[in-house]
């Protein structure tokens, strides 16, 4: 049997329970009147799963019902799952707690229908925070309906935090400019989303750009003063840009006035007691209009008397202060006058992750998360065994540094082009870690995902994810860095000396491996639960991009050569017919977004392709 996240202790007997038409899912006296949100969950796994519509009710247990009732003797966090041939009993220190135990019967069922072995599990995580953070800036804003799916998914998998990160894609009431040519996220489904995860245990964080990362904000007729570099306005889109600049000028009262302003209204639709301000990525900082201040004082300090100004804004305010620990870790020394309360979010991606920063952190009296990630920024399909990797290394790291929580982040670098579907499997790695250190290895974890999550009884579907992601030669980094760098005048010499460090040569084996994977897919596909079959496209589609993209960067360096135009005409259509469906998928559960940004560079490929 799989249980996800594997609890800490339990005990297989003798005998099932077998569901019937007479079973009830009964809230016991004193039970919450939340607890109905997860009498329905278990309502409809069994509906879905078993076939069996069970009654709710309120009152008293019955031999053969499933009771969830309230036990002050458990810890906030901590459950208990005792299924009998009599009965099943489920019991939680806590509402959030009892909701634990729904999704571990949730996964039971699931596997085993209407007949349920008897098994006695008692459980709880090692870590109080387990959250997971999406980017829902930089390319894909996901429909409310959506997002309410991202939430239901982290609470069958017991997570309790979500952050949405924000840079422009909220609807501020007096900032038309910011968003008038995007698709914001409004208050209203914010709001709605915020009833939605509490009702599920999910606490809903609200998190914005406060500092760097303000491309949007400062790049604005009204606003571009406020940029520590001058002439942001009017510039032309650029996916590197974006990322690189648009830092606040920390010497200009007025830009402090306005980042409040929005702070404020933004905090005012969440219940949360949180908020995290980001300020990362700060590599302007002192460069600009704020260079003389930078010279007197020092850029950490700099840094540090402008998100101190925003901490004290909310602790005024009641609230804990979060941001991003990038830049802090290199001024571990000033780390003594941020407030006690502040929680420093310490991030890190890579499969061979360091410690370093955690370290140094921890070492300064930093109340820490470790951020680890599902590795799916500028690819079409997740690193698998890299998220897997790192966030076994970050959560390692968690418990050696007494961490008070993880936040796995799924960040969305040029275009966020990844379909969503594809970072299920890395929430799950962070689920998994992040509660307990009975973990699987990463080939035996993805194949349960594979069943559980999926209803794949092959177990091949996670890791044949991975191995669509290994093909890849030429990825969106290089294809929106070549585009970006010929807008600034780069010579086709230049692109060929990036070239002699990317290999191309391996295009065609890896074009062979990528046919027999298409085969493979639809051999998977037939070992899927029906309701798990619609993500053969999403997948059919991904594969199609690496294997286009790929020959995109193999043509490249031979454009200028005679014979070829027919194969590049042909490839260009391709590239435009994969476009059609990609963009079919992504309306399908997100906003429009940059999709408009993303089209631009298969149209200029295209383009190139024919000349």
């Amino acid at each position: 049997m799989i249980l996800l996240p594997v609890p800490r202790k339990v005990e297989e007997k003798d005998g099932v329970l077998m569901l019937g038409m007479d079973t009830m899912i009964v809230m016991e006296s004193g039970c919450p009147q939340g607890a109905y949100t997860y009498a329905g969950q278990l309502q409809e796994e069994a509906k879905t799963y078993a076939g069996l519509t069970l009654g709710i009710n309120r009152g008293c247990l019955r031999s053969g019902d499933i009771g969830l009732g309230m036990d002050a003797s458990l810890k906030e966090q901590q459950y208990t799952l005792n299924i009998t041939q009599k009965g099943a009993e489920l019991k939680g220190g806590s509402l959030q707690a009892l909701g634990y135990a729904v999704q571990t019967l949730r996964q039971i069922l699931r596997q085993c229908a209407g007949l349920l072995p008897c098994v006695e599990i008692a459980d709880e995580p090692d870590l109080y925070n387990r959250g997971f953070y999406h980017d829902a800036t930089r390319g894909r804003i996901q429909t409310l309906d959506n997002l309410k799916r991202l939430a239901d998914t982290m609470c069958f998998y017991k997570m309790n935090q979500l952050q949405l990160y924000v840079e422009h894609t909220h609807l501020y009431r007096d900032l038309t400019e910011l968003w008038r040519d995007d698709t914001p996220l409004t208050a209203a489904e914010i709001l709605e989303l915020d009833q939605y995860c509490y009702d599920r245990g999910i606490e809903l964080v609200p998190s914005i750009a406060t500092f760097g990362h303000l491309y949007k904000l400062l790049s604005t007729r009204s606003h571009e003063q406020l940029c520590e570099l001058p002439d942001s306005a009017g510039k032309a889109f650029s996916f590197r840009d974006r990322m690189g600049h648009h830092t606040v000028n920390v010497s200009n009262p007025e830009a402090l006035a306005l980042i409040k302003d929005m702070m404020e209204e933004y905090m005012a639709l969440f219940r949360t007691d949180k908020f995290n301000i980001c300020a990362d990525e700060t590599f302007d900082l002192g460069k600009g209009r704020s260079q003389e201040l930078a010279r007197e004082k020092g850029t950490g300090v700099l840094y540090l008397e402008y998100i101190k100004e925003l901490f004290d804004f909310l602790i005024e305010r009641g609230k804990v202060p979060m941001f991003w620990g990038d830049i802090i870790s290199g001024h571990p020394e000033l780390y003594d006058r941020i407030p006690g309360q502040v929680v420093c979010l310490t991030w890190g991606y890579s499969e061979n992750q360091s410690d370093r920063e955690a370290r140094i952190l921890y070492e300064a009296g930093a109340r820490q998360y470790l951020c680890p990630g599902t590795r799916g920024w500028n690819t079409w399909l997740n690193m698998m065994w890299g998220s897997y990797e790192n966030v076994r290394k970050m959560c390692e790291y968690a418990r050696k540094y007494k961490a008070i929580g993880v936040l796995n982040t799924d960040w969305g670098d040029f275009g966020h082009i990844n379909h969503p579907l594809f970072s299920i499997p890395g929430l799950i790695y962070g689920a998994v870690f992040s509660w307990g250190e009975k973990v699987p290895a990463y080939e035996e974890l993805s194949r349960q995902i594979s069943v559980l999550e999926y209803g794949d009884v092959s177990g091949r579907l996670v890791d044949f994810w991975d191995q669509v992601n290994r093909q890849t030669a030429f990825s969106w980094h290089h294809a929106v860095t070549i585009k970006e760098w010929a807008g600034q005048g780069m010579d086709r010499e230049q692109i060929r000396k990036f070239f002699e460090e990317e290999d191309m040569t391996g295009v065609p084996k890896r074009k062979k491996r990528l046919e027999e994977l298409e085969v493979e897919l639809r051999q998977i596909s037939r070992s899927l639960d029906s309701r798990s079959r619609s993500l053969v496209q999403p997948t059919h589609v991904a594969i199609e991009m690496v294997l286009l993209w790929n020959e995109v960067g193999a043509q490249l360096t031979h454009l200028e050569e005679p014979g070829g135009r027919e194969q590049r005409l042909a490839l260009a259509s391709r590239l435009e017919r994969c476009l059609h469906y990609y963009q079919e998928l992504w309306r399908s559960n997100s906003k429009e977004g940059d999709l408009g940004k993303i089209t631009d560079v298969f149209c200029w490929y295209a383009d190139v392709l024919r000349r």
